[in-house]
């Protein structure tokens, strides 16, 4: 069947929340309201059982004529583990690639890396890459409950590199310090030329506008990397639409979001625009 014949399903995939967007293919496509299902964690579960559980429920209640569906995922930073990958001339075929992406994983994370399953952007010699991995056990329920609806499983985003792409004309190959921000955790990049050169992926917990600022100096300091008395950082916190950083702290805040280029749908937005209904979890 045509693409342009199957329903896209978009999702966003979080500990406590599920955002849910649904296209109706054709000539014209069609889309239907957002949903979006938020809860309070369970410390006991792994923290991707509940959000799993919802989207199970949702396609259940959501979806007719499952087998014209595609099913797409963007995946928490909560969930994801990244490392950047620097230049190295010699690395050349996908399998030094993903040996080189392994080594720098267990450099990191040792042993855990074995219950993983890691995913690299595009490798240039030049300019390196980042490597993303996530949980064997969640990849793989994923794509079991696409089977179990008849779905098709497009794959697995992570929302870090979502983000950035949707976004990328905007930040050329200058040097760059970008802050993700979501409910309950800090993901900051520095890129110079085109070159990941820090990832830091952290838990928030206590305050948000501290613990960024907390983060951005240590990274400044490890790396060197700013220039200026007042560095601005790139930032993009939809659930913290009222964040703001000290005016003498040394960072200027500066979003990503314009008018020229909206955000999908599909990502976390502030709670006064989507379509809100009773969790499932039990």
């Amino acid at each position: 069947m045509s693409p342009l014949w199957r329903d896209q399903i978009q999702v966003y995939f979080a500990p406590g929340r599920i955002d849910y967007v649904r296209t109706l293919r054709g000539m014209k496509p069609v889309e239907t309201p957002k949903i979006t299902i938020t809860w309070a964690k369970k410390s006991k579960l792994p923290a991707w059982q509940a959000p799993l559980h919802q989207l199970d429920q949702m396609l259940t209640n959501n979806t007719s004529n499952t087998n014209s569906a595609d099913l797409s995922v963007t995946l928490s930073n909560h969930f994801m583990r990244y490392v950047t990958l620097p230049p190295q001339a010699e690395i050349a075929t996908p399998e030094e690639v993903l040996a080189y992406a392994d080594f720098r994983m267990r450099e990191i994370y040792a042993e855990r890396v074995d219950d993983w399953v890691l995913s690299v952007s595009a490798w240039d010699p030049t300019r390196g890459a980042i490597c993303a991995a996530i949980t064997r056990d969640l990849l793989t329920q994923l794509q079991q409950l696409a089977e179990r609806h008849k779905i098709k499983f497009k794959g697995i985003e992570p929302y870090l590199a979502a983000v950035f792409d949707h976004w990328r004309l905007l930040f050329d190959d200058k040097q760059l310090c970008f802050a993700l921000i979501e409910s309950g955790r800090i993901c900051i990049a520095l890129l110079a030329g085109g070159i990941w050169h820090v990832i830091r992926n952290q838990k928030i917990v206590h305050n948000v506008a501290d613990e960024l600022l907390i983060a951005l100096d240590q990274e400044a300091i490890f790396t060197g990397s700013k220039q200026s008395t007042e560095e601005e950082v790139c930032v993009f916190a939809p659930e913290h639409p009222g964040l703001t950083l000290p005016g003498d702290c040394g960072w200027k805040m500066v979003s990503i979001q314009t008018d020229k280029l909206t955000t999908p749908t599909y990502f976390p937005q502030p709670e006064t625009t989507h379509v809100k209904v009773t969790p499932c979890v039990t």
